[in-house]
């Protein structure tokens, strides 16, 4: 038998020029998504079998002299030509090289194995899973369902039987955009879709967008389906833990699989439902590497694979709002929630203007003594409150009033942070990290003080305005510990907390049933940011901090939102008080299209980075030239080059130029020419570190 030429997917960065897949011979034909080792240079690597190639004929043909591939890895099945075609789909999108992102999304673990290993890890694998006994059928208490969850699984079975009863383009059904107030049992929703999707012998796929939502969510799914597979995919996990539930999901012996942004890759060969929570979430954006929306490439492995796909929120980004309104361009179908389960309300939204407060020293208060009073009501009717900082620390900078030092980061264009419990100075950023000085660096001044405030001097704050309360502190400093999130979350569900201060990390997901209070310190920094995206954003945190209290309808006393604000009249105020997400949504939407901004248009970013921020400057003016030059520029606008918000960053300079396109076909069209042409452009800029383009940025 003649040798076969194989087309392998190889993890070569574009950067190398390997932007597909490589060819290699083979003794025998091997069926595309077969995993194998190749040779590639001097390394042995993974790869997967993309496509067998045609050999090149005809008279001026050179002959081919290819290297052979290795063992392939006969014991895995091969993956399915669904997941290829999403790869393709995202690297051709995302503008990356096919073998990078597909072997990027593979566990780590599978490139340290040879065909053999792999095999004797499978066996053990499916050893275990077959001795393991099925558990035991326990009753479960299910929840009654209201009106609005009844009508939204009504249509979600409408999708799911359309998809059953129907071939070709017409079974591809509609994407569901569930739009639930907080606690209006959106969860309860997904749990009777997947149960459905389970009883037909199929998988479903849950994507959540922070590791810390998995805990629960964990639960919710065992609790309900005890005799069927659980994993989960996240980078919290092992290497080998991760290998282990890949594998599970891959082989089918996984009925249900949750997971962070990467789980939107994971193998299923009967999947059935895929669910994306709190679907707004920007941490569904990757932001190093490929950069791919995890939320927009479960819309489109749903529609490829012909399953339902359910997209949860309270306040959906405007994206997916614009596709779910009525009209002739209407792509989703809104299912809404609009009521709390059992009949609890949501909590009563009051502003405080701090402007009307005195200053002392020249710094306002903390909190202000209406707060305050609420606070102290709450801890006497034994009652929780949760007071949302979005900063971490004690003090966003150290500051020496005599020479004006303040404590900026050598290596970035940014503050290091003031952590008073560990006396350093640490920059969020690179991570330098030193001890607080005695002294001002400059003057030599002794009194050196905390400018601003975060979570840790907030907490200090809180336990001498509250003398006997009960304080904990929930952000990324204090659950960096193994074990330590679950840990403080069961104190506050224990009820063993008077008073929660954290991040956003604690507003999103968590269903904290006594916290009866919320206050908001110090939002306004987002209502005027140059990122046309922060009021979004910061109208989303607000209403899901909100969303944390009053969800237990049983309380004595009526739930309430306390928004400390210099700004009480600003429009993003007046619906937050209504809980009104449409007329924000409407405004917001109103105000892009008048200024042509997504999602009435569409954006790259092309990012360059170098120790000399002349290099970057020079190489992205070349790329905008290049631009110009391109059949595909016409219609696309190239802005000059700006640094972002934070410039500098651990040594490196930082820039970035728009790409603006009336259309998503016109800017992919632009970019499928210019994004190659730019790879043989690098090596004429010497100094520059690295580059990356990023379709669809979330931040600009």
């Amino acid at each position: 038998m003649s040798a076969v030429t194989l087309a392998v997917a190889v993890d070569a960065p574009q950067h190398s020029g390997l932007t597909g897949a490589l060819h290699y011979s083979s003794a025998q034909p091997l069926p595309p998504g077969t995993l194998l080792r190749v040779p590639l240079g001097k390394r042995d690597m993974l790869g997967i079998v993309w496509h067998t190639a045609a050999p090149a004929t005809g008279a001026d043909a050179p002959p081919l002299v290819l290297r052979p591939v290795g063992e392939a890895f006969a014991g895995l099945p091969p993956m399915a030509p669904a997941w290829l075609a999403l790869v393709d789909f995202a690297a051709s999108y995302y503008q990356r090289s096919v073998g990078e992102l597909a072997l990027a999304v593979l566990p780590p673990e599978l490139r340290k194995l040879d065909a053999p290993g792999l095999a004797k890890r499978l066996a053990g694998l499916l050893k275990k899973l077959d001795a393991a006994p099925p558990p035991p059928a326990t009753p479960v208490q299910r929840p009654q369902l209201g009106d609005e969850q009844l009508a939204a699984l009504a249509a979600f079975h409408t999708a799911l039987h359309a998809h059953a009863d129907q071939a070709g383009a017409a079974s591809r059904p509609a994407p569901l955009l569930l739009h639930g107030v907080t606690g209006s049992g959106k969860t309860e929703v997904y749990l009777h879709a997947a149960e459905a999707v389970l009883a037909a012998g199929r998988q479903a796929l849950v994507l959540v967008p922070e590791i810390n939502l998995t805990p629960q969510l964990e639960a919710r799914f065992a609790a309900r389906f005890p005799q069927h597979r659980l994993v989960s995919l996240h980078s919290g996990l092992t290497p080998v833990q991760r290998l282990r539930h890949w594998l599970m999901a891959h082989l089918g012996r996984a009925d249900i699989v949750l997971g962070t942004r990467m789980g939107v890759f994971a193998p299923l060969p009967r999947l059935g439902l895929i669910v994306v929570d709190e679907e707004h979430d920007p941490s569904y954006k990757q932001q190093e590497g490929a950069r791919y929306s995890a939320r927009d490439l479960a819309v489109y492995r749903g529609h490829l694979e012909r399953v339902p796909v359910i997209l949860g929120s309270a306040t959906p980004s405007l994206e997916t709002w614009q596709h779910a309104l009525p009209g002739p361009r209407q792509r989703y179908q809104r299912l809404a929630l609009d009521a709390r389960v059992g009949g609890g309300a949501l909590p009563r939204v009051r502003l405080f203007d701090m402007g009307v407060l005195p200053r002392v020293n020249g710094q306002s208060p903390v909190l202000a003594p209406l707060v305050v009073d609420s606070l102290r009501q709450r801890i006497a009717a034994g009652e929780q409150s949760l007071v949302f900082l979005n900063r971490r620390g004690y003090a966003p900078v150290l500051h020496c009033a005599d020479c004006g030092w303040k404590s900026g980061c050598p290596h970035c264009s940014a503050w290091r942070v003031f952590h008073k419990g560990e006396r350093t100075l640490r920059c969020h950023h690179c991570g330098f990290t030193e001890r607080v000085p005695r002294a001002c660096p400059d003057c030599g001044n002794l009194d050196i003080a905390p400018l601003g405030r975060g979570t840790e001097k907030l907490e200090e704050q809180l336990a001498e305005l509250l003398p006997g309360a009960r304080i904990a502190r929930l952000d990324a400093d204090t659950a960096r510990g193994k074990g330590q999130l679950e840990a403080r979350l069961a104190e506050v569900h224990a009820g063993d907390v008077d008073v929660l201060v954290g991040t956003q990390m604690v507003t999103k997901g968590h269903d904290f049933r006594r916290i009866t209070l919320v206050v908001a310190v110090n939002p306004d920094s987002a209502l005027f940011a140059s990122d046309f995206r922060a009021p979004e954003r910061l109208f989303a945190l607000l209403m899901q901090a909100g969303g944390r209290a009053g969800r237990d309808a049983g309380q004595a006393s009526a739930s309430e939102m306390w928004v400390q604000t210099w700004h009480p009249q600003h429009p993003l105020y007046a619906a937050l008080k209504r809980h009104d997400f449409a007329a924000f949504a409407a405004s917001q939407l109103a105000e892009r299209a008048a200024a042509g901004l997504p999602p009435f248009s569409h954006l790259a970013l092309l990012r360059a980075e170098s120790r000399d921020a002349a290099v970057a400057l020079a190489w992205l003016q070349d790329a905008a030239t290049l631009a110009a030059s391109l059949p595909g520029g016409d219609g696309v606008t190239v802005y000059p080059p700006v640094p972002p918000a934070v410039s500098k960053v651990a040594g490196i300079e930082r820039l970035q130029m728009l790409v603006e396109a009336p259309s998503r076909a016109r800017l992919q069209h632009l970019l499928a020419a210019w994004v190659p042409a730019l790879h043989g452009q690098r090596s004429r800029h010497k100094g520059l570190a690295r580059w990356a383009i990023d379709v669809d940025p979330l931040a600009i």
